[in-house]
């Protein structure tokens, strides 16, 4: 199941990026009969009358940040973590309270630096499967470290982060700054972001076209 779903997520950022090159090209092909004085209120987001400009802005230009931002520090378990001496069970127990997949692991002391991430997978087969004891196992045993943990920055284009997290098969990825976590995105998280923004930008130009501006 989990195969099927990577696979139809490598299909539609495909076509994702398909459809951003359309939508470019026809920007910019529609560029040159726009009087310069129109550019701002055609495309407030580049607020430029240069098309290498918009071009190289392209389409996806929605951040992590901005993920983070519209989910807030207590949307979806994007701020929960647990420390490495926390036992699983209690860590499946946050996960379950707060609806989310995945919790951030900090090590035990007061400046909390990130020592992996615990996720249901890893419950499933390294707690479930093998007959251990949530309750007597530690997260420390169970969790993955932090020199294999995949990250992302804030600044980070949420289409690379769409497509490093299919690409390394991975649902949930922590954002750091320097050595500070700035929260947890999913890939549905992700996926909203896209779709929404190019359904924005579709409805844009369809405007523009139409002889909304």
């Amino acid at each position: 199941m989990y195969d099927l779903t990577q696979n139809k997520m490598q299909r539609a950022i495909q076509a994702i990026g398909s459809h951003g090159s359309v939508l470019k090209s026809a920007v910019l092909q529609h560029i040159s009969v726009v009087k310069p004085a129109m550019l701002p209120a055609v495309f407030p987001r580049f607020m430029s009358v240069s098309p290498a400009q918009i071009e190289e802005s392209g389409f996806e230009s929605s951040t992590v940040a901005d993920i983070l931002k519209s989910k807030g520090k207590s949307a979806d378990g994007s701020w929960l973590w647990c420390t490495t001496d926390d036992s699983v069970y209690d860590a499946v127990k946050s996960m379950t309270q707060h609806n989310v997949g995945a919790l951030v692991v900090v090590k035990p002391g007061e400046d909390k630096s990130i020592a992996g991430i615990v996720t249901e997978r890893d419950y499933l087969r390294k707690i479930i499967v093998q007959g251990r004891s949530s309750k007597s196992t530690k997260v420390g045993d169970i969790m993955t470290e932090e020199n294999k943990l995949i990250t992302v920055k804030p600044e980070t284009r949420v289409l690379k982060a769409m497509q490093l997290m299919t690409d390394k098969r991975i649902r949930h990825i922590p954002v750091i700054s320097g050595t500070e976590m700035m929260g947890m995105v999913s890939i549905g998280d992700v996926v909203r972001a896209v779709v929404s923004e190019h359904k924005e930008e579709l409805n844009r130009l369809n405007a523009y076209i139409q002889g909304g501006y």
